[in-house]
């Protein structure tokens, strides 16, 4: 809160919006009597009450603004809950009701997305919270923990790649067709036979 106008109502830093009605109320009406009389006093009545205007609209948006971040930070504790009981769709329905999308709610929309295995969508999420809050360090570590998980998942999905129809625990003659080419050379072996005997019964 702007100390200087607090201290033209007579308030302190940790004073409710109701005892700035109050006081703005008390003194408007004073400044507004003072007005109409002569000379330095009504001039003085004056321009008292174009600051005490100025004053008491800075202080209201104030209390706002203070206010809407309380409230943001309520429900972003609730979708972080959400998250960690499981309930996504709720979770993502109440994110998608922040009319102001800061770092933190990025943040968030990373880790939902992540439990949901979009990895590309968390990585890009996360991108944007670390750019709209540099200096953040959790927002950096998670990045960096997401990177090693993408990395090591890419190296075991290329280690795990084999020549198709071969597996790690193939024998060699299971490999390349070796067992059906051993099928083929039995069969036309007994060909070899049949014909030999039949060859010899017409004769």
């Amino acid at each position: 809160m702007n100390k200087k106008n607090l201290e033209l109502f007579g308030l302190s830093e940790d004073a409710t919006k109701e005892q700035l009605d109050a006081a703005y109320d008390t003194l408007r009406a004073k400044y507004l009597e003072e007005r109409f009389m002569d000379g330095e006093i009504g001039n003085n009545a004056a321009a008292m009450l174009t600051r005490l205007e100025t004053a008491y609209n800075d202080l209201v948006r104030e209390f706002s603004e203070s206010a809407a971040t309380e409230e943001d930070g309520s429900s972003f504790a609730r979708v972080e809950q959400l998250i960690k009981d499981g309930d996504l769709t709720e979770a993502q329905r109440l994110l998608d009701t922040f009319n102001e999308r800061g770092g933190k709610w990025h943040y968030l929309q990373s880790v939902l997305f992540y439990r949901k295995n979009w990895v590309n969508e968390s990585k890009k999420q996360l991108e944007i919270a670390i750019q709209l809050e540099p200096e953040n360090a959790k927002y950096k570590e998670t990045y960096r923990k997401l990177n090693d998980k993408i990395n090591s998942d890419a190296q075991r999905s290329s280690s795990e790649s084999v020549y198709q129809g071969q597996t790690v625990n193939s024998s060699d003659e299971g490999q390349m067709g070796g067992n059906f080419c051993a099928s083929c050379i039995e069969c036309c072996y007994l060909n070899m036979c049949l014909n030999c005997l039949c060859n010899g019964c017409c004769r």
